[in-house]
């Protein structure tokens, strides 16, 4: 039996983790604690921001299930390499502008880091969602996406 730890795998298990812990987080509270926070990063109109504060923890929080789970694994990490994508790009313009936001929103009320703090997470978060999509045969290992090929 080999027991040699596959990183991939906890690679996965951890980025999953990040996104149903933050989905999860968002969806326990009323959505318009997300939504004034949303509103604090200023580029989306009101509309949008309400579609927003609603749509994006269930997006989370179901990408951090299929990561966990490695079900519909190269669509689940492309979902997270978007997400994170969307997320610098947004922290970005906030720090460009000089927003004075005391936080960033990610985790609801859980937890609080500062933009900068933030943009690296999310920055290393992309780096290693990319590699997990490059090596999807390793990061593979232990999902329902296994166990279904052999039907």
């Amino acid at each position: 039996m080999d027991r040699r730890v596959n990183i991939f795998v906890i690679l996965r298990l951890v980025v999953g983790a990040v996104f149903l812990v933050s989905g999860f987080e968002k969806l326990m509270g009323p959505y318009q604690n997300f939504l004034y926070v949303i509103e604090g990063y200023d580029i989306f109109p009101m509309g949008q921001a309400e579609w927003i504060a609603r749509i994006l923890p269930w997006m989370e929080f179901l990408t951090g299930i299929f990561l966990v789970t490695g079900l519909w694994l190269t669509q689940s990490l492309g979902s997270a390499l978007v997400l994170f994508g969307l997320f610098m790009a947004v922290v970005a313009q906030a720090l460009i502008r000089g927003l004075d936001l005391s936080d960033c929103g990610c985790f609801g009320e859980l937890l609080s880091f500062p933009l900068p703090v933030v943009f690296l997470m999310d920055s290393i978060f992309l780096v290693v969602t990319a590699m997990l999509l490059q090596k999807k045969k390793m990061t593979g290992s232990f999902s329902l996406d296994r166990y279904f090929e052999k039907f």
